[in-house]
């Protein structure tokens, strides 16, 4: 069935600022680390899935990618749901977050070899403009701050890669101080970061 999706991504991950794994070039994709974890937080602002409203939904998509590139895969994920998701909403966000029913998740499903059972959990977003924290208790929280220069510039990428990928015209530059603790996944903190208004289909 037709679905569609608008809202904001904001992304966060264990490299440094900026995460090389944007540009979708696989010979620049050297993670820091030599490993990428990563949380990324899903604001839906509106939805429609099979007749389900999607609207005002808050989902966290928690990622291990053991390296060397993205493109290798076998990663581990898990998807965390905000507590007021009704079980009909879950039966259309899992598969469209999983990329089972096409859209720009779909780029991604093919490399993440091993998927945790989804979580719900107490999720809190509290946007400040400049300035965005999305709380999931007892895990961790995704933290994203727009990056600006000394004149009060900020910095976007436009394009392709995952910026086409994920459905978004603009991203902005937005460090990130995020920290993750699922037990089935990487111990990690996030130093990259990026956000912006996506829109997805399927």
């Amino acid at each position: 069935m037709a679905w569609r999706l608008t809202g904001q991504l904001i992304e966060t991950c264990s490299c440094n600022m900026f995460c090389p794994c944007w540009f979708t070039v696989k010979e620049l994709m050297i993670m820091d680390r030599g490993w990428c974890a990563s949380a990324i937080a899903f604001c839906v602002r509106d939805g429609n899935s099979d007749g389900v409203n999607l609207s005002g939904r808050t989902v966290v998509f928690g990622v291990d990618f053991p390296g060397p590139t993205l493109f290798d895969g076998n990663a581990t994920a898990r998807l965390y749901f905000d507590e007021g998701t009704s079980s009909e909403q879950r039966r259309e966000l899992e598969p469209i977050f999983q990329g089972q029913k096409g859209g720009a998740m779909a780029a991604l499903g093919p490399l993440i070899s091993n998927w945790l059972p989804t979580q719900a959990a107490n999720i809190a977003v509290k946007d400040e403009g400049e300035t965005i924290t999305v709380t999931v208790a007892n895990v961790g929280e995704v933290q994203s701050r727009v990056l600006r220069d000394d004149q009060g510039n900020g910095f976007q990428l436009r394009g392709g890669g995952f910026v086409a990928a994920l459905g978004m015209e603009v991203v902005d530059l937005a460090p990130s101080a995020s920290n993750w603790s699922d037990p089935e996944l990487r111990q990690f903190e996030t130093k990259s970061g990026a956000r912006g208004d996506f829109t997805w289909s399927g």
